[in-house]
């Protein structure tokens, strides 16, 4: 099977910008090649902050899909393009505005219009990769999975791959009882998107994340609306399991509010944060088959030392090994989006993309609808 130059895009429910990692994919291999991040400007972020909560009319709606296509081809070659480095094909993720994963009447939404990447790049794209595993019985996600199990299992090590983007997801890769891991992911509830919003509220949308944990860090957690918020039942419902913004963003984060009106700023960052550590942890306890040798952390949050401290609390006795994904060579901005160049390419070579144990489908499935130009 011949080598490819893949383009994955992948903006999540943070709504902060879109990172674009171009890899080289050889069989079984890939290796990164160039990762750019590309943050959403003050107008476009707040539409889509305003489809994510629900509030768009159809004809906005339609132009927020169309805008953002645009915005995703404008920045779709890297700022300092090399010889050779123009890719074969894009895995374009979009933007989730919507994702309800239940059995009876599951649904998902993800924004941004391909063919204007189509015109840009001129090579096919694939786009819409949640909805063929959701028609088959699944929920839609986690669907990094295989990327992690490519990149990160190790025989003889019980490995959790976790992306810390809005949404916290982890991939348990379990190398002690085979040649092939046992694989388990699923979401763990919220990651970013309660801290991104507190700062948006805290300093009046001047500021839109906790850069460096700095204000979390000036905190103090308040150790009873942490255990009250842990009592959430999305935490003890078994894996296969998924989430987003519908049971934790504003809402979520409304009702938050109103229980730390008593908290000075930092503190409402800091027990956020905390919670969301906690809520991590709490998940691989209940739901995880054995003890970790290693836990490493990926995406945004996993630039956030303060949340990476607090995460690192939680596995303090047991002896497993805290890192992030940096240390092992792979930028934490570059996971998500080199896991759907990778599904863009299995979709190309007509190779199923979905893991069913993880998602909850009946079967495998062919992910993603193929744009061509």
């Amino acid at each position: 099977m011949k080598e490819r130059l893949v383009l994955g895009i992948m903006s999540g429910t943070s709504l902060d910008g879109v990172d674009y990692a171009l890899c080289r994919i050889d069989g079984a291999a890939i290796a990164l090649r160039a990762l750019w991040s590309v943050r959403f400007p003050a107008g476009l972020r707040e539409t889509l902050h305003a489809a994510a909560r629900g509030d768009l009319k159809s004809h906005q709606l339609a132009q927020a899909h169309h805008d953002l296509g645009r915005f995703y081809a404008r920045h779709a070659l890297p700022p300092k393009p090399a010889r050779g480095q123009a890719p074969e094909l894009a895995g374009l993720h979009g933007q989730t505005v919507f994702h309800n994963p239940s059995r009876q009447q599951p649904a998902t939404l993800q924004l941004g219009e391909p063919a204007y990447l189509v015109e840009r790049l001129r090579v096919p794209v694939v786009s819409n990769f949640r909805a063929a595993d959701m028609a088959a019985g699944g929920q839609g996600a986690p669907l990094a999975t295989l990327f992690h199990q490519r990149v990160f299992a190790r025989r003889g090590r019980h490995i959790c791959v976790n992306n810390l983007g809005g949404i916290s997801n982890v991939t348990s890769l379990d190398g002690r009882q085979g040649p092939r891991p046992a694989v388990l992911a699923f979401d763990t509830g919220p990651a970013c998107v309660l801290i991104d919003l507190a700062m948006r509220a805290l300093s009046r949308g001047k500021l839109t994340m906790d850069a460096n944990g700095a204000w979390a860090a000036r905190g103090r957690p308040c150790e009873p609306l942490v255990c009250r918020w842990l009592e959430h039942d999305y935490f003890r419902q078994r894996p296969p399991k998924s989430t987003g913004r519908e049971l934790f963003g504003e809402l979520f984060f409304k009702t938050a509010m109103r229980d730390m009106r008593r908290l000075a700023p930092h503190d409402k960052v800091a027990t956020l944060t905390e919670f969301t550590a906690r809520s991590l942890a709490l998940n691989y306890r209940l739901h995880l088959p054995s003890p970790l040798s290693s836990l490493i952390l990926t995406g945004g949050g996993a630039a956030n030392p303060t949340l990476v401290k607090a995460i690192a609390r939680q596995f303090a006795d047991s002896g497993a090994e805290v890192l992030t994904s940096e240390a092992l060579g792979w930028p934490v901005q570059a996971i998500e989006p080199a896991a759907f160049a990778l599904l863009a390419h299995l979709r190309m070579t007509g190779r199923p993309g979905n893991l069913p144990r993880t998602t909850g489908a009946c079967r495998s499935a062919i992910l993603g609808a193929e744009s061509r130009y």
